[in-house]
């Protein structure tokens, strides 16, 4: 198994390829759409933007959720998972539908739509301490004490080859993108993609003011805790980034971008306005460094954005 040979390794284009071959009857190729970048008030190229909230679940991460419960051992005698509330509901899916049992820590930001979410398909839910690293540490001495298998959000080999396959997905659909802007929390989305992308395509981290854990990472050299806070916070609210994808991010991640919690709301209602897509904060903030004029494309770029989640309650922005 993967987990045996690589446990403590980052993947590679290869690693992702094999998880895309293990998790491809589970999940579902989701959409690209191409709009003019005029639609939007802005110049340049047309955007490409990869529809992943309409991934099972509701984001990418039902991708690493298979992968973890497919290529490695353990997950017979249940899974358990802290999560914000994405990763949660994507490992209670995936749980769900290969009929295992799944327990699920979440601390107390987390949203009552991704709570009810994880709760429709039937996890334990449990929540542990008032932020993420709370409910990590509740979920890892259960698994400890249980024998469950813990699936990380972000810091495990195959969450991280699983996220990967975003990347392998999208390069077949628009091979002819330049450069793509990921949203950041943990890392495991951004650290799988630019894993299997290897340079081949400028990959650009966007990350809110109030949770820039790659960015301080990538200045400090190695991953440090940051702030957690803001309109996203519960889905990129990660203390620091994890340590199998920060090599990564060094060598494939161009830079981090940080976009304020305004310009991500901006970036949401746009998003409905020119598109009737609804996204949560984290969903539209790869999206809000472009609109806001933080990443701004070089003449003749051809940019790709990742749409990642829209697991959110009712939205009104009249």
């Amino acid at each position: 198994m993967i987990e045996q040979e690589s446990a403590h390794a980052s993947p590679t284009r290869d690693s992702v390829r094999a998880a895309e071959a293990v998790i491809r009857p589970h999940v579902r190729r989701t959409p690209i759409l191409s709009t003019s970048a005029e639609d939007f008030g802005l110049s340049g190229q047309p955007i490409t933007f990869k529809l992943e909230f309409t991934q099972h679940s509701g984001t990418f991460k039902a991708r690493g959720a298979f992968a973890n419960m497919l290529m490695r051992e353990g997950a017979e005698r249940g899974v358990v998972a802290a999560s914000g509330g994405n990763h949660g509901a994507a490992v209670a899916y995936a749980a769900k539908k290969l009929g295992y049992k799944a327990r699920i820590y979440v601390p107390a930001i987390s949203s009552p739509a991704k709570i009810a979410r994880i709760k429709s398909y039937g996890a334990e839910i449990v929540v542990g301490g008032e932020h993420y690293s709370e409910a990590l540490a509740a979920s890892v001495e259960w698994a400890d004490e249980h024998g469950s298998l813990q699936v990380h959000a972000y810091d495990q080999f195959e969450t991280l080859a699983g996220q990967g396959t975003t990347a392998l997905e999208w390069r077949e659909q628009a091979p002819e993108l330049d450069t793509v802007l990921v949203a950041v929390g943990g890392g495991g989305l951004i650290g799988g993609m630019a894993a299997y992308y290897a340079g081949d395509v400028r990959v650009v981290g966007v990350e809110p003011e109030a949770c820039p854990a790659l960015n301080h990472a990538l200045a400090a050299g190695k991953p440090v805790d940051s702030p957690v806070g803001g309109v996203a916070a519960d889905s990129l609210g990660g203390r620091r980034v994890g340590t199998l994808m920060f090599p990564i991010a060094q060598q494939y991640v161009d830079r981090s971008v940080l976009v304020g919690d305004e310009a991500i709301v901006d970036a949401q209602k746009a998003l409905w306005d020119v598109l009737r897509v609804v996204t949560e904060p984290g969903g539209a903030a790869a999206f809000a460094a472009l609109l806001s004029g933080r990443y701004v494309p070089a003449p003749g770029e051809k940019v790709g954005v990742l749409l990642c989640g829209a697991n959110t309650g009712a939205v009104s922005f009249s």
